[in-house]
């Protein structure tokens, strides 16, 4: 059962930082504060140098004389535990606590999260403060929960000091028990790699090809993520032994974690850092880009870990560093128009970063609600208007959930052995990608889902759809939970390079699609990676199910059909394998399994939802263009619909049914214009 945050009503928080700041400012910040109806503090995160100046030495009377004050303005307060910052004093005794490149060299003092979680001095370091800061607030009327750490793997995701290698053994041991497993797993007779002796086996370490042994690869990142929560729970645990009656989060999403499992073994409900802006500052060469509506897809994952979840930082201003990260200021209606797409996705509880910028060190940039000078600015009137819609609607909202028939289906150790192969890593992007702008331009909801060991029928039979396009490690234990889905009704879509690979990475020595060639009724015969001297082959459907001139992309996977009731539903129209199936469709009990042998692209993807007959949940009342985010939250209470325009300019809405705006109390009907960057949010009218 997914954990999720549990709160009457919408609320809103900002993150505090009063180190920063004189004493004389933090009594009008906490009024303001108030009059933007924000109720709630993040604060102390990075705070160890104050708590503990010295080692042994603590001091908790700077957080309790700010909580103090907090409290008689009716603000409560999250805390986070400072330990990933550590003081200068802490590194300075004890290097071996310090992350270090694959080289050996360490990560020094100066900036954040330079610290190892295998270190056994800073794990105990750690558990000191921990508990001795829990031990001094928790009483405190003020405090409600803890935000354990801050953005676990942000900045850096691999390991390679000392401690992480002798860790990395341990981890190995328990893992595989003898040398002898181990050394099977890792194909270790590949270049006489084979091990005689624990001590011979170590993390990824520099070598003149830079390609280590890619089975080593991905126990390497399954490794780092057990160690991160391990290190967690040592915080978590401290935490629930001196604090029960306060809730346990981090803020998260980054990469080698497996963030399920943290939710699961460590918090009472995951938080995440949304800042759409970091879609914008990459260039794209996709005319259609979903910008920073693409951060719709990452808010989907968080939705799969908590379904109602605590955005600790959202973006509230212009983002970046003295030396990286530019992004533009929010143009006015940018502010509400994220928070809303946050709410949307499933925040409750939405915290601003930050309350006022900084005027030192390395974030000077990252804007907050209020700028330097610290005087109103229409951020301020921004967030203000937001403070008083959560307020009128709140109570309705809270506790609602996203609504989809159609899943994204993703895993960890796919995703992970994809980082370093390239033969089908690319592809996972690719697909998802193009099935989520797709579906997002034609208002059709999805979600994206983490297959896991303990995923089950129930869970994946909620959708009529679902999409699993390039899984290259497959077990027959998934192929035969995704043939009882299809059996049972559902509609399941496979794409190139599925089901060539075993858990250790390792190729099997079965014809492919491997586990679910069964259930699709079709071997791949040849296939080949698009590059270089390899062009993308055309397609063409039958009855003119695709667009003249559509590719297959990526690579090109050659079908040969095995079972009578499959259907061909594309054959390539180029190249040597022209004529051949590219895409097929077999029935199984009351469902279909459908195999593409190339990756998605946004005009394959248009023709299958034709095909399939998807279309908007409101599409019988509600008209939008492709500019507008639509989604729909809802519990046994009722429904609502939100309308999110991305665009700088007003859009037309068709509205066939006369319906009321919550946010403004408006009634509206027939064509109406939703303004540049506006949000409408609809109690859903009864058929």
């Amino acid at each position: 059962m997914a954990k999720s945050i549990q709160v009457d009503e919408l609320t809103l928080g900002v993150c505090y930082y009063p180190e920063h700041w004189p004493e004389a400012l933090w009594e009008d910040d906490f009024r303001r504060m108030r009059e933007l109806n924000i109720s709630v503090v993040r604060m102390a995160e990075f705070a160890w140098a104050i708590m503990e100046p010295e080692e042994g030495r603590f001091d908790f009377s700077f957080f309790a004389r700010v909580m103090d004050l907090a409290h008689q303005y009716g603000l409560k307060v999250i805390l986070g535990t400072p330990t990933a910052t550590p003081p200068a004093w802490l590194t300075h005794k004890y290097p071996e606590v310090l992350n270090a490149d694959v080289d050996g060299t360490l990560h020094r003092h100066g900036m954040r999260r330079h610290y190892n979680y295998s270190s056994p001095k800073y794990r105990e370091l750690c558990a000191r403060i921990t508990r001795n800061m829990v031990e001094a607030y928790k009483d405190h009327p003020a405090v409600i929960g803890w935000q354990i750490d801050n953005e676990f793997n942000c900045e850096s995701n691999v390991y390679y000091a000392e401690a992480d290698h002798v860790a990395f053994r341990q981890w190995l041991k328990a893992r595989y028990g003898t040398l002898e497993k181990l050394n099977e797993a890792w194909g270790t007779v590949f270049w006489s790699q084979t091990y005689t002796d624990w001590e011979q086996v170590y993390l990824t370490r520099p070598m003149a090809n830079p390609s280590p042994n890619p089975h080593l690869a991905l126990d390497e990142k399954r490794f780092i993520s057990d160690n991160t929560i391990s290190f967690a729970k040592l915080q978590g645990d401290i935490i629930r032994e001196l604090a029960p009656q306060h809730w346990v989060t981090t803020n998260g999403l980054f990469g080698h974690l497996d963030s399920h499992a943290l939710t699961d073994e460590v918090l009472d409900f995951f938080s995440y850092d949304s800042y759409p802006q970091f879609s914008t500052i990459f260039p794209s060469d996709d005319e259609n880009s979903l910008k920073d509506r693409a951060w719709s897809m990452s808010l989907a994952n968080v939705r799969s870990i908590s379904p109602n979840f605590c955005v600790m930082e959202q973006q509230s201003g212009p983002g970046g560093w003295v030396n990286r990260m530019e992004m533009a200021s929010p143009r006015p209606g940018q502010i509400r128009l994220w928070s809303y797409q946050s709410v949307l996705h499933g925040c409750d509880l939405l915290v601003y970063f930050r309350w006022r910028t900084a005027t030192m060190g390395t974030e000077i940039y990252w804007h907050g609600i209020n700028d330097h000078h610290n005087q109103p600015n229409r951020r301020v009137r921004e967030v203000g208007q937001i403070g008083a819609e959560f307020a009128k609607i709140g109570g309705a909202i809270a506790g609602t959930t996203y609504q989809a028939e159609i899943a994204l289906l993703q895993d960890y150790d796919n995703h992970w052995d994809g980082e370093f192969d390239v033969w089908h890593g690319p592809f996972q992007w690719q697909s998802q990608r193009a099935w989520f702008k797709q579906l997002q331009y034609r208002h059709i909801p999805a979600d994206r889902i983490t297959l896991r060991p303990a995923t089950t029928l129930e869970d994946l039979a909620k959708y009529k759809v679902i999409v699993y396009p390039h899984a290259a490690i497959m077990t027959d234990e998934t192929a035969n939970l995704l043939q009882r889905y299809v059996e049972q009704g559902g509609k399941l879509f496979f794409g190139a390079r599925t089901g060539y690979k075993n858990p250790t990475g390792q190729v099997n020595m079965r014809p492919l699609p491997g586990p679910v060639a069964e259930l699709c009724g079709v071997t791949v015969e040849d296939y080949t990676m698009i590059k270089g001297t390899a062009k993308a082959a055309e397609i063409k459907g039958a009855d003119g199910r695709l667009a003249e001139g559509t590719k297959a992309v990526g690579f090109n996977e050659i079908l040969r059909v095995d079972k009578p009731d499959v259907e061909v539903v594309a054959k390539y129209a180029s190249e040597y394998y022209e004529g051949e199936p590219a895409l097929t469709r077999r029935k199984a009990g009351s469902g279909e399994a459908w195999y593409y042998g190339a990756a998605y692209s946004e005009q394959v993807v248009d023709a299958l939802i034709d095909e399939l007959r998807l279309v908007s949940p409101v599409a019988n009342w509600l008209e939008v263009p492709a500019e507008v985010e639509l989604g729909i939250r809802a519990s046994d209470a009722g429904a609502y619909v939100f309308l999110l325009n991305y665009a700088d300019r007003p859009v037309a809405a068709l509205l066939k049914q006369r319906v009321q705006d919550s946010l403004t109390g408006v009634w509206l009907e027939g064509e109406v214009e939703l303004p540049a960057f506006g949000v409408w949010v609809f109690e859903r009218p009864s058929a």
